[in-house]
């Protein structure tokens, strides 16, 4: 059986379900019982849990060959960084107490760097933790930049007619559709043939700067030209506090955006077969950006 963390989420969701196709036994844990019911719908063992208590994730991993470990967004909080830690203690706690034998955890491109990498330092801690604990197999899955992080464009089009953001124009990015990084997580938990504590880079179909996804989205949504605008920190975090996001997670977003102009936070791997997934700029703009950008300017 394998304990699925955030199963409702980006990747826990693709992770249960590519599980679940191929016959396995799933227990899937959220905060959200009703955000479950698809899943028990096709098989699954539902368990609510909070992520920050170490006996109900205990109990959710008790019986567990192999779990799925991520630290859930909670962007709206006022201190991110203490509640990061807060989720990845009672983590590692659980997974001790259970007595897990292998883990794929969620972390990102940046996680071999300590601090200045924004909420990226949570999954570096996360790891480190998790190294600690003997017996463990774990595999540290270090994907590059979401391509879903280009969705808010949706609106900074909509109302300025440009897209636009923190990141350098020129910036070459490993971009990687969140569809990939659930089946390479759930690729890892069937197969379990890794040992030890390990990191795998993923670094999607291939590099882009902003200045190219916004050439790819202007073709799809008929704005030939749509340009790209690099903003700054005084422009940006009152839109990310109007989106919900606390001025701690704004402050943690502009850092991490700063580590990636830099070079600070980049990936370790030379790109190869192994680190390259398949879904391109193209066709996640296709099947996921043009339905938002398209519903806005219908509902508008």
């Amino acid at each position: 059986m394998y304990a699925i963390i955030g199963a409702s989420g980006n990747t826990g969701k693709v992770v249960a379900g590519k599980l679940l196709a191929h016959g396995e036994k799933v227990r899937v844990i959220g905060r959200d019982p009703s955000r479950l019911n698809g899943f028990i719908q096709k098989g699954a063992e539902a368990l609510a849990a909070d992520v920050h208590d170490a006996a109900a994730l205990t109990q959710a991993f008790n019986g567990a060959k192999a779990v799925y470990l991520m630290i859930p967004p909670n962007p709206g909080i006022p201190n991110v960084r203490e509640d990061q830690e807060r989720v990845s203690d009672a983590l590692v706690a659980a997974v001790q107490k259970a007595g897990v034998e292998y883990a794929v955890v969620l972390s990102s491109i940046g996680a071999d760097k300590a601090d200045k990498t924004g909420p990226v330092v949570s999954v570096h801690n996360l790891e480190q933790k998790l190294n600690g604990v003997a017996g463990l197999k774990a595999v540290y899955l270090r994907p590059g930049y979401f391509m879903e992080n280009l969705l808010p464009q949706v609106g900074i089009i909509q109302n300025f007619g440009v897209t636009g953001g923190p990141l350098r124009p020129d910036l070459k990015v490993a971009m990687i559709a969140t569809e990939d990084i659930g089946a390479a997580a759930a690729e890892a938990l069937r197969k379990l043939d890794f040992s030890g504590k390990q990191a795998r880079e993923l670094l999607g179909q291939r590099d882009l700067t902003y200045l190219e996804a916004a050439s790819v989205i202007g073709k799809a949504i008929g704005k030939p030209g749509l340009s790209y605008m690099q903003f700054g920190a005084a422009q940006i975090k009152p839109a990310l506090m109007q989106i919900g996001m606390s001025s701690n997670m704004a402050d943690l977003l502009l850092e991490m955006s700063e580590a990636l102009n830099s070079g600070y936070m980049a990936p370790l791997e030379t790109r190869s077969a192994q680190n390259t997934t398949p879904t391109s700029i193209e066709k996640f703009v296709a099947e996921q950006f043009v339905p938002q950008f398209t519903g806005k300017a219908a509902g508008a």
